[in-house]
């Protein structure tokens, strides 16, 4: 394993599409959503040691999460448990974890990803990284990995790329559109240049501290400030203030969309964001009929098709007549809803919180 090379896993989110199972003292990445026996993180960081030296993979997360993430991966050390003191989007905690690792390694490559991805096919991602490990050093640039996009998805955000490549399989960015409406979606898909946004990156600390400095210029100059506080006690408090004067902005807006030297390799390797519970239900084990149950073997059905349930172990569920519908209890919580309108579960959390407080949240 190379020891100059480093992982960034982002865990701070509060998975809000995931309610009820989902809350904000205990959000998804540290949830076992397809009862697979290890949450979300556990996976992320068990694929991440084929890939680098466990002393080099740091978990970028909000500071209210440390002890979770202590105790789902106890191999860490305190100080690669990176807390965020208030959430402030992904360009924030990125450079901050940049700076820090630029503190230790100025030959440092990074690889920047999600805590909460699935990815079924382990040795093609670990092919897709070192690749672009590889390639990122040789070319000084910024890479990000593109998925093979097998629907008209509206859920996922798409990367457009040229003709234009440094390597056979990295071509020039050309544009990037968050969540297109299906008719564009479509469009995407037809046209064959476009892929899926997975949000994991790879770059030399040198090539994003560049990007910082040409293009979130006021940000990189907070974090430089603290080149002689990280890795330090007087770390946590610099940070404190640093987050204070950091505006909200994702990497996506703020860097990707702007540096030039932005490339994307177009990769397969059993990907899905698992951003909604329709996401689960699509890589859930289904009966012939199309209904799928996760933890809990007390539910019945009849005349019922194409359902999700995820209730409970100890409750008795009847479905009668039901088709196409997502059901899930947690914490006091019950939320049944078809499947189709799931894009509608984070405004349903926004009203929760105004009409009975964080209590349910």
């Amino acid at each position: 394993m190379n020891k100059n090379n480093y992982a960034l896993i982002m865990a701070g989110g509060i998975g809000s599409r995931f309610w009820p199972v989902s809350r904000t003292t205990y959000p998804k990445q540290f949830l076992d959503v397809l009862g697979t026996g290890k949450s979300l993180i556990q996976n992320t960081f068990e694929r991440f040691k084929k890939i680098l030296p466990v002393e080099n993979i740091y978990i970028l997360t909000n500071e209210n999460y440390f002890d979770l993430v202590k105790e789902q991966l106890p191999e860490l050390t305190d100080n690669q448990i990176i807390g965020e003191p208030i959430m402030r989007n992904t360009a924030p905690c990125i450079a901050y974890g940049c700076y820090k690792i630029n503190q230790i390694d100025k030959d440092a490559q990074i690889v920047v990803a999600p805590s909460d991805h699935l990815i079924l096919e382990t040795e093609n991602f670990i092919n897709s990284i070192n690749q672009a490990l590889l390639a990122s050093k040789a070319h000084n640039c910024l890479i990000t990995l593109g998925i093979k996009p097998s629907r008209p998805d509206t859920g996922y955000g798409y990367i457009q790329y040229a003709n234009e490549t440094i390597e056979e399989n990295l071509h020039k960015v050309k544009t990037f559109t968050e969540k297109p409406n299906l008719e564009i979606a479509e469009t995407f898909l037809a046209s064959g240049d476009f892929l899926w946004n997975s949000g994991i990156f790879i770059w030399s600390v040198g090539a994003i501290i560049e990007a910082l400095d040409n293009h979130l210029p006021d940000m990189s100059e907070i974090f430089r400030d603290g080149k002689n506080q990280y890795n330090s006690p007087a770390e946590k408090d610099f940070i404190q203030s640093a987050f204070q004067r950091c505006p909200s902005i994702s990497i996506d807006y703020g860097i990707m969309e702007k540096a030039d030297n932005v490339f994307v390799m177009p990769s397969e390797f059993g990907w899905s964001d698992l951003g909604t519970w329709t996401s689960v239900y699509e890589l859930a084990d289904k009966d012939y009929v199309g209904n799928a149950v996760i933890n809990s073997e007390k539910v019945m059905m009849y005349n019922s098709s194409n359902c999700m349930v995820n209730v409970p172990s100890d409750k008795l569920v009847i479905l009668q007549d039901l088709h196409d519908f997502i059901i899930v209890e947690s914490n006091n919580t019950l939320m049944i809803c078809p499947r189709d309108k799931e894009q509608h579960v984070k405004q349903v959390v926004a009203d929760v919180k105004q009409k009975f407080g964080n209590r349910y949240i």
